[in-house]
């Protein structure tokens, strides 16, 4: 199959599904069935190679040093084919065989869907997916990793689409990630951390991007948390099918229960990427103020509003030697007042590298702008008592649905960043002193005009009156046309 087939091939599944469960809930049947699918049609692929080298010997291929998963006796995808009734209970049964079976590796990773509520998908309809799935081998010599992670990452963009006030949830515009990795620029060997990973779209970047470059990608040390279960397990699926291993995904919440210790502190890491929740009000503001992890050093954020909580976890998590982080935040983190002093601190440590402004409608529902908050540990010399503010709003393509960033916006942003220097209308590099004596105020227009969008302004201006006086010229000849025409 052409990778567009495939897509067609995998997106298909979700209509067996249509008007039997909320759009919203697709992915937590779907995904599932694809990764058991793709792991037993793996493990034939094996046996069978395992048959070749040793001349036909089905103790020697059944081997489990022959096999990347184990794959127990009666949970193959083949035995569950063979179910007509009860069908939910049977998949249920074999993907907790294997996650059993696979324990450092797979446990947790099929979720935990409802498979088993016939009133929701009948034995009918799960035979339908269990066929559609049965249409297409998903070895590796049929579909390779990188086709199948494409397809996959098709799949969770196609569900954000279809579900949407729930896709923020587990999908981040695909490029406002690529622009993120590009400016972190993970080496190998680096760890690499989001503290709210969704899908897994950051940390899988942050290695396809090195595989890209012909770089050794698999010694990236990979680490997530996600607080909700389906995407957490999501996340690890995505990572599997793109033939990534090294990594470390644990569902949890961030702010009360952080997964990632080191002799009881929060282990560090190179990079962190982060497209944390926004503005959320149901967290433990109590505790905060008494962090166990001293992850309030800048203050205490208001109950309503927890993101200098993550702003704060991550300036925490970032290692001390050469760190750097990139977050993407609604613009309200730049300037908001009731989170001035926790900002000015923030500035004050001379963390704050650069700032971006991204165009409008880059997140999910929302036709909100989004801003990058770059940071950096150790500052080259340059750099220091210096912030770079680049006003990329112009740089979108605008779509119905979401917008996004083109090559061409891309590559213009990272230069800036890189070079990191005046561009007259576009980017601006400000002394801390600057932005401290105006409230701490990260808000980019106030350093750095967008001289395109006022001359839009403008000429939208000059239409409008244009166009206002060519409609009274054409009343007023139309007018006096009827007058004639009357007379006449």
């Amino acid at each position: 199959m052409t990778l567009q087939q495939l897509e067609r091939y995998l997106w298909g599944a979700a209509t067996f599904l249509r008007g039997h469960i909320d759009a919203g809930d697709y992915k937590q049947f779907i995904f599932p069935l694809l990764f058991f699918k793709r792991i037993s049609d793996v493990w034939d692929e094996e046996f069978e190679q395992a048959m070749q080298e040793s001349g036909g010997d089905l103790d020697y291929a059944s081997f489990a040093e022959n096999h990347r998963f184990q794959i127990p006796e009666d949970a193959h995808w083949n035995d569950v084919r063979q179910v007509t009734r009860n069908v939910g209970q049977a998949l249920q049964a074999a993907m907790r065989a294997i996650e059993k079976a696979n324990p450092e590796q797979l446990y947790g990773v099929f979720g935990d869907a409802g498979w088993t509520n016939k009133d929701r998908l009948s034995d009918g309809t799960l035979i339908n997916l269990v066929e559609h799935f049965s249409q297409h081998k998903l070895d590796l010599a049929h579909v390779p990793q990188d086709e199948l992670g494409n397809a996959y990452e098709y799949l969770i963009k196609q569900f954000a689409d279809d579900s949407g006030h729930t896709a923020a949830e587990f999908y981040t515009n695909r490029t406002v990630v690529r622009l993120m990795t590009l400016i972190a620029d993970p080496q190998p060997g680096e760890s690499v951390y989001d503290p709210t990973c969704g899908s897994g779209g950051l940390l899988l970047n942050a290695a396809l991007q090195l595989k890209a470059a012909g770089k050794e990608y698999r010694t990236l040390k990979l680490y997530g948390q996600e607080i909700n279960l389906i995407t957490s397990s999501i996340a690890r699926m995505n990572m599997f099918l793109h033939g990534i291993e090294d990594f470390q995904i644990v569902r949890g919440n961030t702010l009360s229960n952080p997964a990632f210790l080191e002799n009881d502190e929060l282990k560090t890491f190179n990079v962190i990427l982060a497209n944390p929740p926004y503005s959320i009000k149901a967290w433990d503001q109590k505790a905060w103020s008494t962090d166990t992890y001293g992850r309030n050093l800048w203050g205490t954020p208001p109950q309503g509003t927890a993101d200098y909580a993550f702003q704060q976890h991550i300036h925490k998590s970032t290692d001390r030697t050469n760190g750097r982080s990139i977050v993407l935040w609604p613009h309200g983190v730049l300037f908001r007042d009731a989170e001035m002093e926790m900002r000015k601190r923030m500035i004050e440590s001379d963390m704050v590298e650069c700032v971006i402004g991204l165009g409008p409608n880059l997140f999910y529902n929302s036709p909100m702008e989004a801003c990058l908050l770059i940071c950096r540990r150790n500052k080259p010399k340059q750099r220091k008592g210096k912030i770079l503010f680049i006003n990329a709003v112009n740089e979108v393509k605008a779509e119905k649905a979401i917008s996004y960033l083109d090559e061409n916006h891309i590559q213009r942003i990272h230069k800036a960043y890189t070079d990191f220097k005046d561009v007259e209308g576009f980017a601006k590099v400000v002394e801390i002193e600057e932005v401290l004596s105006n409230r701490a105020s990260l808000n980019i227009p106030q350093y750095v005009s967008n001289v395109k969008q006022k001359q839009d302004e403008i000429e939208l201006d000059q239409l409008v009156a244009e166009w206002n006086d060519k409609s009274i010229k054409l009343r007023s000849n139309i007018k006096s046309l009827i007058s004639e025409l009357s007379n006449s």
